[in-house]
This record gives structure tokens, sequence and C-alpha cells, in this order.
């Protein structure tokens, strides 16, 4: 590459549209949507050759961006460490790029690439070198956002008008163009207009400039913004991968997007077309729209089957879903929920998710299969007193030293080598051995294998929350 871009990864939000696949214990960039890969991990692999990206996201989900780019970065002796940037709480956009700014020399040359974790983007050269053509515009000065020519009249993404031809500005596969205004999310005869004057590009969210240029922006048109952030980076923590800034500076700062806090009021931002497949997967028609229609507009993903049905789309990883004499519907179907959606509704499914999180139904936030640093586990079945887990350990990871005060359990291993720890005995148990760990025992189970550790764990006790638990030792810093 001909000049130094250092990518930050935004990887903040929720995806509630895409409930009831995407909650917000495990949101859409870290969901397995396109041929078994996250969003996410795919946005790792886009940008890798640009050098090591920073990673902003949350405390909760700190340990799936980690294991991502470990993954994905795995092997390169270029990568020697992770830069994931823990916001205390979300603060939007402005709050999260500011904050990763100032992580970098602000002095330095050096360019910052700031894209969303949950685009999809297939051709990974052609995306490289459309970057490289907003270079020179940021090198000048500018904020260069990336506009995607629009195929259709959406509703669903905000516009920027292209402006006048930068024309000294200009290198590379792709113009660069003063932005002459920012449109928000239109109505339909006004995205019809727009997608016919050829002048409108949907707003990718994905900006590129020097980090003064950043600041000094954010300190004319944003100063209280920008800081809540120097005082929450001046006195933030490193711990290991995680950059903690100060808890208390960060939460008073006003949550705002970049467009609204910097972009509708900076005088220099420049705008280059990003051509090409691109897909925001911001809802279920796009995630539909990523495969292919058989001859009567159906898609099919996992074990569906569309019979005398047209224009249907079936989500159906875990087991058989038929769909008979049906149009235009949705059907998305988990081990622990189903949704069933008009094809012209699907905008609405964030208000479906809003209602179920009022009506307390755990659903709305939390899998049935939940991830840990560990591993993860799966609840398979849960009753008055009793609950059914299966539980995976990946190789060399251990769970905390722990007690129960209100339930015992009893380990089956299934698969692997499971080295316990009861009390002060500690042992290995091979497949089909067991072992029963009795209410107010500290143990530990630990997979000192090279393969992963699978058990069944049967809870029982007078209360089988997941707060019953008492840590003494925790490899991953949790109380």
């Amino acid at each position: 590459m001909s000049s130094i871009i250092k990518p930050v990864i935004l990887c903040g939000g929720l995806g509630t549209r895409l409930w009831p696949l995407s909650r917000e214990s495990f949101p859409k960039q870290f969901v397995p949507l396109i041929a078994g890969q996250s969003l996410l991990g795919l946005t790792i692999d886009r940008v890798k050759k640009l050098g090591f990206p920073v990673c902003v996201t949350n405390e909760e989900h700190r340990f799936l961006v980690q294991d991502l780019l470990n993954s994905s970065l795995d092997g390169d002796a270029t990568f020697s460490s992770a830069n994931i940037l823990l916001e205390p709480s979300g603060r939007n956009t402005a709050a999260a790029m500011a904050s990763a700014a100032l992580m970098h020399d602000v002095a330095s040359s050096d360019l910052l690439l700031f894209l969303p974790s949950d685009h999809f983007v297939p051709d990974i050269d052609a995306f490289l070198e459309i970057i490289q053509s907003g270079v020179t515009a940021a090198k000048a000065g500018y904020i260069v956002t990336f506009g995607v020519q629009p195929s259709f009249p959406s509703t669903a993404y905000g516009y920027i008008e292209q402006g006048k031809c930068l024309e000294g500005l200009s290198t590379g596969v792709s113009s660069t163009y003063a932005v002459e205004r920012f449109v928000e999310k239109p109505k339909l005869e006004k995205a019809q207009e727009m997608l016919l004057s050829g002048r409108y590009l949907w707003n990718a969210g994905i900006f590129l400039c020097q980090a003064s240029v950043l600041i000094d922006a954010l300190l004319k048109h944003a100063p209280d913004i920008l800081e809540s952030c120097q005082n929450a980076m001046r006195t933030a923590r490193v711990d290991g991968d995680f950059v903690r800034p100060n808890k208390e500076a960060f939460l008073a700062c006003r949550s705002e997007s970049i467009d609204y806090a910097v972009m509708e009021h900076f005088d220099k931002v420049a705008v280059v077309p990003l051509k090409g497949a691109w897909s925001d997967v911001g809802s279920w028609s796009a995630v539909a729209n990523l495969l292919p229609a058989d001859e009567l507009g159906n898609r099919i993903n996992g074990q569906g089957l569309a019979m005398q049905s047209t224009n249907t789309y079936i989500n159906a990883p875990h087991r058989p879903v038929v769909a008979l004499g049906i149009s235009d519907l949705l059907i998305v179907d988990t081990l622990d929920a189903v949704l069933v959606a008009s094809a012209d509704k699907l905008e609405q499914v964030k208000e479906v998710v809003a209602q179920l999180k009022k009506d307390g139904t755990s659903q709305a936030v939390m899998h049935r299969r939940v991830a840990r640093p560990w591993g993860w586990y799966d609840s398979i079945d849960m009753g008055n007193r009793f609950q059914v887990k299966r539980i995976t350990v990946k190789q060399g990871a251990s769970l905390s030293l722990q007690m129960h005060r209100h339930r015992s359990e009893h380990w089956i291993v299934v698969r692997g080598t499971a080295k316990v720890t009861k009390c002060e005995e500690v042992f290995l148990l091979e497949e089909n051995q067991s072992t029963y760990i009795p209410i107010g025992a500290k143990h530990r189970l630990e997979n000192p294998g090279k393969t992963d550790l699978e058990i069944i764990e049967v809870q029982s006790g007078d209360y089988i929350g997941e707060d019953d638990i008492i840590r003494f030792e925790d490899t991953y810093g949790r109380s």
C-alpha cells in the first residue's frame, strides 16, 4: 500500500433488526451469517492488509472480539497484540471515533480508516483500491467518506449528495467529490427522485482521515464530546489486549452520531463513490438477498422447504421448516424463538424486540446458546429445580475456580478430556466418565487436551440462576 492506513472497526451495534438470530448478548456482527463466517471476521479479513485493526466494542463482547482477532490474524508475525477499546457504555459513533483517534499519535500523518463491523463487501481488492482513492484528499485535510452507488430507491439509508469533482485530489480508480450535503432517510418518492438524479450515494458510514483532522473538527463542532473523550482516555487503563477508558468521564459524554456531530457542519468533507457489491446486512431482506433465488423467488438457508410458495425466505439451520402455499413471507427459525413476518414489515422487527423486552421475555436479549471466553454453553432443558446444559470448553481453556450456594452439579464427559478440581482433589475424566459436585464445593473445569472438551452438566437445587456463583480465581478477570 502506498500510504499508512490504520483501520478502526466499530463493533458496538446490537443489530436488533435481525432478531431472533441477532440479540444483544450476541449481535449480528458475531453471528456466522455468510458461509459460516461472521461479518466482523470478514471485516477483519478485508482490512488486515492495511495493518492491525483497532476494534471499538463493549465489556460484554470483549472476548468475542478478541477471539475473532486472534483467529483472523493467527500466524501473522506482523501482528503481535490486539488493540481493543472497551467503551463503558455505548455513546454512538462520535465518541467511539474520538476515543480511537486519541489512541493514536495526533502529530502523525498516518490515516485512520473508520468502518462498521457489519458490512459485507465480497471483493476485498476492489474495496482497498477505492480506499486508496481517498488518500490524497485525506492527506490534504479532508475527512473522506465513502458512498455506495444506489441500486434502488431505499428508504432505509441516509444519502450523500455529490458536489463538484475535486480534480487535484482525485487519484486512483475512483474520483473524489466535495460533499454538497447529507440527507436523512427519505420517503420513497424522494428516494426515487434522488436515484434518478444520479447525484446521490448511500451513506456507508466509512471514513478516512488524519487523527488530527478529526480531533480539530470535533473541537470546532462538538467540543463537549471531545472533552469527555479526552478526559476518559487521559486516564485509560491498559489490561492486556484491552484499553479501558475512565468510566465516569466517558459516561459524561453525550450520545451522538459522527454525522450529526461533525460531518454535517465540517467544511472539508469529501466523498468517494464505492462501486461494486456492498450490503450493510441491516435487515432480513438484505440477508435474504445474499442468497440466490429459485424460479419462484424463494430463498432457502439450511433445512427449509418451500412448496407451492413464492418470494419466501426461510432460515432453518437446525431442523426442517416447511412453507406450504404462502407468498412474500420471511421465516427465521432458531433454537428458542421463531420469527414469521410479512416481507413488507421487516423494518418493524426492532419494535418486536422492544415489546419482548418490555414483556420481560429473555429471548429478546439472550440466546439459548451463550458464548463465554472459555467456550460456550447451551441450556438444553430447564424446569423446576433443575437445568441441563451442554458445555464446550476450548482447548487449553478453563472455567473459574468457583462454588455455588444453591445448586449441585453432575458432569458427564462426552468428548475430550476434563481436568477437574473438586475441593482438594484434582483428577482427569475421560469420555463416558462422570463426577458429582455437591453444593458449596469449590470446583473448576479445565480442558488440558488439544481438542474441544464437551460435557453434559445436570444442575439441581432450589435456585439455578447464573448469578449463583462465587469466583475465587478467574483467568479472564471476571468477578
